[in-house]
């Protein structure tokens, strides 16, 4: 079994299955922090992620829900740039829902708007970094985050590494629940974690070798191959790292090492053939720019062909999956890239942390 310090048993934590939540003010963490391109949103994964949750609140009568996330990292002051006004209309058509946007996340105008709310309408709430207490956790901030609401729910999985006040600080105010889609979250990451089915095979690229290092080193406690693409296999190979013959690393590669090498990518698709159990996170080379993006699409190839338990993460390795249509394809498409990676090293999550139920 993988290390497992903080690996949470969805029992232990409040499930939003458990709360009654008829006539009641909710605030559900989503997270909305999607890229944007002239005002246009290029990725709608993380934005359909907290859908199932809603739609379990809005059938509590008389529940008046309010989002809150954040988008981009605005340095705890007002920015346009960063306003969440700005997925409102595509988020209504994902919600399937009419949203009322509120230019602000704590205060009289948060509590007007839901005083005022119509049924079947749904509340956005202003980007919550446009205040130095997010980021900061601060008590204060995170007192004025719950004083409008009776009930709060986390369904953010992506942030769930961060000790922050719309994450972790608010829960000290308000009941507060684990929303559906990060039950799901801890579910299917549990799955590859606790005796996972053997043979089972990680597959790890990307750029910073010293975030995946952790997760390298875990995976080698349980899994049979851990496959290593990209840029921290380069660095793994000019520092000599010592590993496990568990792990991987590429034996031949493209132009001046910007993608895995013919070889390499034919010994990882057999291994990835017999596996049983998949875990992906992070491209095999310098994906976006051709023809630097062939390892990563032949690997996905082999993922999406697998008859095995699949789960990816990681923004770049979804964003391939989106470009590919392919998201449909993956048994489980994580919306967290550096929590899954804290989650999948045995590392400490706050925001699931303070979710859990408080013995008596």
């Amino acid at each position: 079994m993988l290390y497992a310090i903080c690996f949470m048993n969805n029992v232990s934590i409040k499930k939003i299955q458990e709360g009654v939540f008829l006539d009641k003010k909710i605030l559900v963490r989503a997270d909305f922090n999607v890229a944007l391109e002239d005002g246009k949103i290029k990725e709608k994964f993380k934005l359909e992620a907290c859908k199932k949750t809603i739609d379990h609140l809005s059938a509590q009568s008389g529940s008046k829900v309010a989002l809150i996330s954040h988008l981009g990292r605005p340095e705890g002051k007002k920015n346009p740039e960063f306003s969440l006004e700005q997925i409102k209309d595509e988020l209504e058509i994902i919600l399937e829902r009419k949203i009322v946007f509120v230019n602000d996340c704590v205060g009289s105008e948060v509590s007007k708007a839901l005083d005022a709310l119509n049924v079947g309408e749904i509340i956005l709430l202003e980007n919550v970094r446009f205040y130095e207490g997010e980021e900061k956790n601060d008590v204060e901030f995170s007192k004025k985050l719950a004083e409008n609401f009776d009930v709060y729910i986390n369904d953010a999985f992506s942030v769930c590494h961060r000790n922050q006040a719309s994450v972790t600080g608010i829960t000290a105010h308000i009941e507060s629940y684990a929303g559906l889609r990060l039950q799901e979250e801890i579910k299917n990451l549990n799955r590859v974690i606790h005796e996972p089915e053997s043979p089972a095979t990680a597959i790890i690229g990307g750029a910073k070798i010293e975030t995946k290092l952790p997760l390298i080193n875990n995976f080698e406690k349980a899994y049979s191959h851990i496959l290593v693409g990209g840029k921290i296999a380069n660095e793994a190979i000019d520092q000599k790292l010592a590993f496990s013959p568990k792990v991987i690393l590429p034996f031949d590669f493209a132009k001046d090492r910007f993608d895995i090498g013919p070889k390499t990518i034919r010994r990882f698709k057999e291994i990835i053939a017999q596996s049983k159990v998949i875990v992906w996170n992070g491209p095999m080379g310098k994906f976006e720019e051709q023809p630097y993006d062939i390892g990563t699409r032949e690997i996905l190839d082999a993922i999406v062909e697998s008859d095995a338990f699949t789960l990816i993460g990681g923004g770049e390795s979804v964003q391939v999956l989106e470009e590919n249509n392919l998201m449909n394809k993956i048994s489980f498409v994580s919306t967290g890239g550096g929590a899954m990676l804290e989650y999948l090293s045995g590392n400490q999550m706050p925001g699931i942390e303070a979710l859990r139920m408080k013995k008596e």
